[in-house]
């Protein structure tokens, strides 16, 4: 009887620590922030919305692109960029020899990556149009400080693969419903440091953002079903803000 009771104890004991140890495990890492945002890295994590198979096989659809060497206006960033509702894409940039080089859930780190081993370097923008740093929000648990610079080396990768190209750099549009939102005023703060990028001459920043809000700063479903991500009639409200500046800079 006596013997009994100290196995049950111990085993119990035993099963409190392997639930102990496991909990610990479970505990979700810790990221360094900047050294997500800067560190060119590859998709690694598996989404319920983006498997790593399917990452790959997009990266693979940029190398080919990239080898033709046939792209004059070319898009970089995530899944903001690479979700361009067809309609409006083909009406707003088909005039042009376009490329589309987004792929959703990449951060900065992710895009640095892709342009040093995509065969980026084969092509010759005339136009580069930049939108990314949002997810570094998100993966990297970055800070604005530390998202600015993680776009800071995307825009001088950017620059260094094409010296003679400009490049329309975005602001990272407004996510969350409500204008109260904690997000939004990072998101106000990133974009600040963001616009400091812009030299006036090859990088142009641009803020559309307020485009897609209500009057009292609220974001409409019918613009971001989501609050992040634009619906077609949103990409139809970006567009119409940007494309006069892409054609003024595709002179």
């Amino acid at each position: 009887m006596k013997n009994s009771l100290i196995v049950s104890l111990i085993s119990t004991a035993l099963l409190s620590l392997s639930a102990a140890a496991y909990a610990a495990d479970a505990k979700p890492a810790v990221i360094d922030g900047k050294a997500c945002s800067i560190t060119p890295a590859p998709r690694t994590v598996e989404y319920p919305w983006m498997s790593i198979a399917r990452w790959q096989a997009m990266f693979q659809e940029d190398i080919e692109v990239a080898e033709t060497g046939k792209v004059d206006l070319l898009f970089v960033g995530d899944s903001i960029t690479e979700g361009w509702n067809k309609k409006v894409w083909d009406k707003s940039f088909g005039k042009w020899k376009t490329a589309n080089f987004g792929i959703g859930g990449d951060h900065t780190g992710n895009v640095l990556w892709r342009l040093d081993h995509g065969q980026a370097g084969r092509l010759s923008p005339k136009l580069v149009v930049l939108t990314i740093g949002v997810n570094n929000f998100f993966h990297c648990q970055a800070n604005p400080e530390q998202v600015f610079d993680g776009v800071k080396a995307v825009v001088t990768k950017v620059r260094t693969l094409y010296p003679n190209a400009r490049i329309l750099l975005n602001a990272v549009l407004p996510y969350e419903q409500s204008a109260a939102s904690p997000k939004r005023a990072q998101v106000v703060e990133l974009n600040r440091m963001i616009a400091t990028l812009d030299d006036g001459k090859t990088i142009i920043f641009k803020d559309y953002g307020k485009k897609f809000l209500q009057a009292n700063g609220d974001m409409s479903p019918t613009i971001m079903a989501d609050y992040l991500h634009p619906t077609p009639k949103g990409y139809q409200v970006w567009s119409d803000a940007m494309l006069p500046d892409i054609k003024k800079l595709m002179k």
